[in-house]
């Protein structure tokens, strides 16, 4: 049990969205597709990360030990779902035959893994922390380029909970990565336990200087990425760690 402003920022976002054609010259992003994944019908999902009181009526958020278990299969669940709707079907007959051939010969070691940047060009990662975010690169392959987003938002602004992902995607503008026509592809966790995952189809360019508006990193996006990511407060106050718990115990 721990505290809720001990896990997460205060952090928000709002977007507009519309449907009106005649508003269509002035978008910025076309939603392509949603997939939302929901396990809550399952017991240990559902406990593994929800807000309650522990024996001594203290509110709190309880992270379960099986999270990371259930977090995953809310993952592969989601990419099954999404993979066909945003993948070109050469990629997805590759995996197949790569994936048949190895069962077929009995071979182990790492399975193969699916090329996503066959269908998007961009990854907005859930910053719930740096082991969600290597856990989602390593899942997907994907590069330091790809991850620095997220890695940014989670150094700059913490852990914003699924608000996050729009401050990865204003990292992007910020940086002008978005080109008309890139794909962006957002991946989000929740209690529940859910994970959600859409694409955004660019239809302009947006950022700094673009005509489309500011951003939430236009006064500090110079600074970024910085030449360490080191946390200061590990250094100073570190020790803790390797402290004797029977130490914080208060005398009764």
């Amino acid at each position: 049990m721990i505290l809720a402003n001990c896990l997460f920022r205060s952090g928000g976002c709002a977007i507009l969205l519309t449907n009106k054609r005649s508003l269509r010259h002035r978008c910025i992003f076309k939603l392509k597709t949603l997939v939302r994944t929901h396990h809550g019908g399952k017991d240990e999902s559902y406990g593994c990360c929800i807000q309650k009181e522990d024996e001594q009526g203290r509110l709190g958020f309880h992270l379960a030990k099986n999270l990371p278990k259930a977090a995953t299969r809310a993952f592969v669940d989601n990419l099954r779902e999404i993979s066909p709707k945003i993948l070109p079907v050469r990629e997805l007959v590759r995996f197949v035959a790569v994936y048949s051939m190895r069962k077929l010969k009995g071979l182990r070691g790492k399975p193969p893994v699916i090329n996503f940047k066959t269908g998007v060009e961009h990854f907005c990662i859930h910053t719930g922390g740096k082991a969600v975010i290597d856990g989602i690169g390593a899942s997907l392959e994907l590069s330091e380029h790809d991850l620095e987003p997220a890695r940014m938002t989670l150094h700059r602004w913490g852990n914003t909970s699924a608000s996050s992902l729009w401050y990865v995607l204003g990292y992007m503008e910020a940086k002008r990565r978005l080109k008309r026509g890139d794909r962006v592809l957002m991946i989000s966790f929740g209690a529940g336990f859910k994970c959600n995952s859409c694409v955004w189809e660019v239809m302009r360019e947006s950022g700094s200087g673009s005509g489309c508006g500011a951003t939430v990193w236009d006064d500090c996006i110079q600074s970024y990425p910085p030449n360490s990511l080191a946390n200061p407060f590990m250094a100073k106050y570190g020790w803790i760690n390797n402290e004797d718990p029977a130490t914080f115990v208060l005398p009764e």
